[in-house]
């Protein structure tokens, strides 16, 4: 072949690309995929499911959405490095993902730096719809303050006095802890608050935590445990006796990824929040669970639900943009944006950036049938009944 034919094919062969590359709207996804794998593979599956079903329908304005994955180690910087790659080496069109509350607000102020919008899945922390919100974030996940909410007032009808708390040592547990101990107090002003072990996230000395919270003699506990660290401390606590005559609240306990593992261990009678995908029978979950479950052949989890919810809030947002992922008018768009999740319908406030996915609240049991602890007498909190108003928001949130 000639240096001309080479040259001409080397140019027809750009131009493909480039139209390749029009037809498509790639989205870059950071996540904790090593570190918390019994969310976030479930959590994949749901996104992909989601961009199937856009794709197979016309995709957005005729194009087609992609996905381009990075892991984040659970590390911040590693966050935002993988942030910058996706931008420079794969074109990616917008950003989403995160799952710790931490690497979520280092996403958050590298969304606000760079002049990029990203929407937050999972990360709950109060923190990155308030004190650090930005215009160009946007957050799916009903906030620790919102699923504390939730729960305080199940907690309030327990009128047990003498509370102890467990959590994990880091912004997550932090914020979750903050908040409710003012909701209950606001609840009711007696109450006492008489012992908190806060281990290090995934290093918890189960022995000495359970230990330490049975000495300080608590009528009820208040749990924001998660994945393996939940599992050591039920354990552990039922092997010592420690919530023997005693009321748990826990704080995501109910959701499968934690709950299952622990089988016949699995507590029960505590008063948790969680996804009973088994028994929830409304319509527009049903049309999802039978998707799901024809293409994985597994039930989802509540990370499911938030990976296919990411994806279907992303779409109807670039559906308003006509399909462009220009920063500012995807904040246009995502301002009172309203999105159709198995849930149910949400909406992204205005005020605070804040979705109002809400949660299942319940008490824990153990179903001999499935082999594992279920949500029982559980119902849908509704996000938008447990947020705070604009008012509360504007002085919440800093202007920016």
């Amino acid at each position: 072949m000639t240096r001309q034919a080479w040259t001409m094919a080397a140019v027809l062969a750009l131009a493909a690309g480039q139209a390749g590359a029009q037809g498509v709207i790639k989205i870059g996804e950071i996540n904790s995929y090593k570190a918390m794998p019994a969310f976030l593979e479930p959590y994949k599956k749901g996104m992909e499911l989601a961009v199937e079903q856009i794709n197979a329908g016309g995709g957005i304005a005729g194009k087609k959405l992609e996905l381009v994955i990075r892991d984040d180690n659970g590390n911040p910087g590693d966050a935002v490095r993988a942030a910058d790659e996706l931008y420079a080496r794969e074109k990616i069109d917008v950003l989403t993902g995160s799952f710790l509350s931490h690497v979520g607000l280092a996403l958050t102020d590298y969304a606000q730096q760079k002049k990029r919008f990203f929407l937050a899945s999972e990360p709950l922390t109060d923190k990155m719809v308030w004190a650090q919100g930005n215009r160009y974030t946007y957050r799916l996940r009903g906030s620790t303050y919102m699923q504390v909410a939730m729960l305080v007032p199940e907690a309030a009808k327990l009128k047990k006095k003498r509370w102890a708390i467990v959590y994990p040592n880091y912004e997550y547990g932090q914020s979750a802890v903050a908040t409710f101990k003012k909701l209950l107090k606001q609840a009711q002003p007696d109450v006492e608050f008489v012992g908190e072990q806060a281990p290090a996230l995934g290093k918890i000395d189960a022995g000495s935590v359970v230990q330490a919270l049975a000495d300080a003699k608590p009528d009820a506990i208040f749990n924001v445990l998660f994945a393996a660290d939940l599992g050591k401390f039920v354990r552990e606590g039922n092997t010592r006796g420690l919530f023997k005559g005693r009321e748990v609240v826990g704080l995501l306990t109910g959701e499968p990824e934690y709950l299952d593992p622990l089988k016949k261990e699995a507590p029960l009678g505590w008063i948790v929040t969680g996804y009973p995908w088994y028994a929830i029978n409304t319509p527009e979950h049903q049309a999802f669970l039978k998707a799901y479950q024809a293409k994985y052949q597994e039930p989802p989890r509540l990370g499911t639900i938030v990976g296919y919810g990411a994806i279907q809030s992303l779409a109807a947002g670039l559906r308003k943009t006509g399909g462009s992922a220009d920063p500012e008018k995807l904040i246009a768009a995502f301002k009172g944006l309203e999105v159709d999740i198995p849930f149910g319908r949400i909406t992204y406030r205005p005020e605070d950036h804040q979705s109002t996915m809400g949660a299942y609240v319940g008490k824990t049991a153990y179903d001999a049938k499935l082999q594992h602890g279920v949500m029982v007498d559980f119902h849908y909190a509704d996000g938008k009944d447990y947020q705070p108003s604009a008012a509360e928001v504007r002085q919440l949130r800093p202007a920016r």
